[in-house]
């Protein structure tokens, strides 16, 4: 039986799992981890009775996992997933008229080179993206504007130098893993950018056609786990600037333990400094490698106070409390069953609405609607 600390599933919808989970108002977007499933849209004003109201299927070869909505707008991802994408449907966005969530319309498919985009911010008018692009090794940062959502226009763009294969970079990683955005996060004037196995990086974008590098830190050397999420804390935490980093539990370089996340003093934003990480208690009793998937994978980049809600793989939803931001603790959890068929659940990305509800997403199947008497 699921287990639970202050939480209460109150609603559950069975669906192809997904890659993440999007709430604006009262409507829930659901981006699916394998074709045919694209994207679906649920009514969640009854959190206990969830409603379908669309579903969108995208072809062999791709996926469509992550989406964001925002000012009657819902962003897609189309990436290539495996072997035998059909190349005519292509990489990128999908950018739809939402207003009537009953009726999303297409606006345009905004299209990149390769492989396609991935994880992404979304506020409204600009997205934070993490392409490929043609004449560069791996992802990159790039800003796209949608003040025209039929005309989406790039405003600037950041690579970590040698990725310019096409510019005549020299490539200095040839006995490393290739580097690749995975996304940025926008606060004010700062993108905070994790970057798979080269870690993360600081950027300023008040001038958003310049991204400038501030700082980066990447602990991969050390621990083999990537990069997945940077997560600025509003205000301040015992006077000091907090930044949240999430590694995720695949990929590993080498046999490990799961998986955590690392809390960073970035007051001084061109010298960050890990102050404390956070580890599910009991998980990793003693540094042995375990199998992927048991750890850390996401944050909520929707949330509220010091309390952040994480989707920890096969450990659930897990409540942490970042106040004592040396001394992070955990103030409840649900951890799931795992679907039928699945050995373990597989939480792979939560979310909030602004009733204080949480949605956990299982990456096989199913998405849970969780209350919490912590927020």
């Amino acid at each position: 039986m699921a287990r639970a600390l202050n939480t209460e599933r109150i609603g559950h919808i069975d669906c192809p799992g997904g890659g993440q989970v999007w709430v604006d108002g009262t409507t829930l977007y659901v981006g699916h981890m394998r074709h045919p499933s694209g994207t679906s849209i649920y009514d969640v004003a009854d959190p206990t009775n969830p409603k379908l109201l669309r579903h969108i299927e995208i072809p062999d070869g791709w996926h469509s996992h992550k989406v964001r909505a925002a000012n009657g707008l819902m962003v897609v991802n189309h990436e290539r997933l495996g072997q035998g994408a059909n190349s005519e449907f292509g990489g990128g966005l999908g950018i739809y008229d939402v207003e009537n969530p009953s009726e999303p319309k297409l606006i345009t498919k905004w299209q990149t080179h390769g492989k396609g985009v991935h994880r992404y911010d979304f506020d409204g008018r600009y997205a934070y993206i993490s392409p490929t692009a043609e004449g560069y090794v791996g992802n990159i940062v790039m800003i796209l504007d949608l003040a025209d959502p039929a005309k989406p226009e790039e405003v600037g763009r950041w690579w970590i130098p040698g990725q310019w294969e096409a510019g005549g970079e020299e490539y200095p990683w040839n006995e490393w893993v290739p580097p690749r955005c995975h996304h940025p996060l926008r606060v004010g004037d700062r993108l905070y950018v994790s970057y798979w196995h080269h870690g993360f990086f600081i950027l300023d974008i008040a001038d958003m056609t310049q991204p400038k590098l501030i700082s980066g830190v990447n602990t991969s050397p050390s621990f083999p786990h990537p990069t997945h999420t940077c997560l600025k804390m509003p205000g301040h935490l015992k006077g000091r600037e907090i930044m949240v980093v999430a590694d995720e539990d695949v990929a590993k370089l080498w046999p490990s333990a799961p998986a955590f996340t690392w809390v960073y003093d970035i007051t001084n934003e061109r010298n960050p400094s890990a102050i404390a990480t956070f580890q599910v208690e009991g998980l990793d009793t003693d540094g042995a490698p375990q199998p992927p998937m048991m750890g850390c994978h996401q944050p909520s980049e929707r949330f509220t106070g010091t309390i952040l809600p994480f989707a920890w793989f096969a450990q659930g939803l897990r409540l942490v409390d970042f106040a004592d931001p040396y001394r992070p603790r955990e103030v409840g959890f649900y951890a799931a069953d795992p679907p039928e068929g699945h050995e373990q659940a597989s939480s792979n990305d939560v979310t909030i609405d602004d009733r204080g509800l949480i949605y956990l997403i299982d990456r096989q199947r199913g998405v849970d609607i969780i209350e919490t008497s912590v927020f």
